[in-house]
């Protein structure tokens, strides 16, 4: 299961954003968020390489997590 931290995320719509763009990747993913941790775990058949290309499209900064 692909963590991510995003050291930009700072706000619910900000954890809006980032599930959105995994959906996009994946409609069927879960996406579990830590905000105060500016941390996003992912469940998804989709690769950890696309899930953060999304989140990097979607104007985050992603880090391994």
């Amino acid at each position: 299961m692909p963590e991510f931290l995003i050291p930009d995320m700072s706000c619910d719509g900000c954890v809006r954003s980032v599930t959105n763009a995994v959906k996009q990747i994946d409609p069927a993913a879960a996406v579990a968020a830590d905000l105060v941790g500016k941390r996003v775990r992912v469940e998804s058949t989709a690769t950890q390489e696309s899930l953060a290309a999304a989140i990097r499209d979607a104007g985050f900064t992603v880090e391994p997590g």
